[in-house]
């Protein structure tokens, strides 16, 4: 199993805070990009695997910022591949809830709900490969898929260093 890569960057706080949510409701976690800061709902420290899980979710949307046009182009033709093949599933219940409320013409427009789908899809995949939990209930994407995404981050040198 791959660690959690070398990273670069400024530092990102990191907050506990009790029954913590966003617009739609009750959520584990929060990523504050301008902030630097990365809010956790306390509940979610009392189970080790799921933390592991939705920490380093957080700490890629920070990558996924840095990652620069060209990668995450790259990223999201795996994606838009993936769709018309038929893929169903995802790797985290961030990018299911996306993905299905996707429209055909959302990815080759680059609408909002793509590139927000993108992201997560990108976030829930890196808490798969590099946070330790590699059975979940919520990993309900095709195998040939995941390993898919799996040489993707490889190929893109996600897997040595991020920049945060």
């Amino acid at each position: 199993m791959p660690r959690l890569p070398q990273i670069t960057g400024k530092p990102i706080r990191l907050e506990i805070r009790r029954a913590l949510a966003d617009r739609r409701g009750a959520v584990h976690a929060g990523a504050f990009l301008r902030q630097r800061k990365i809010a956790f709902d306390a509940d979610l420290a009392r189970d080790r695997k799921e933390f592991a899980r939705i920490f380093v979710h957080e700490v890629f949307h920070f990558a996924w910022l840095r990652l620069g046009n060209t990668r995450r182009w790259s990223y999201e033709a795996i994606l838009r591949e993936e769709m018309e093949a038929g893929a169903r599933g995802e790797m985290g219940w961030s990018a299911e809830w996306r993905k299905r409320k996707l429209q055909p013409a959302d990815a080759r427009r680059r609408t909002r709900r793509w590139r927000e789908y993108a992201c997560e899809s990108f976030c829930d995949t890196a808490a798969w490969i590099f946070s330790g939990v590699q059975s979940h209930g919520e990993y309900t994407l095709g195998l040939r898929f995941r390993q898919r995404r799996r040489r993707w981050f490889a190929q893109s040198d996600v897997t040595e260093r991020i920049s945060v």
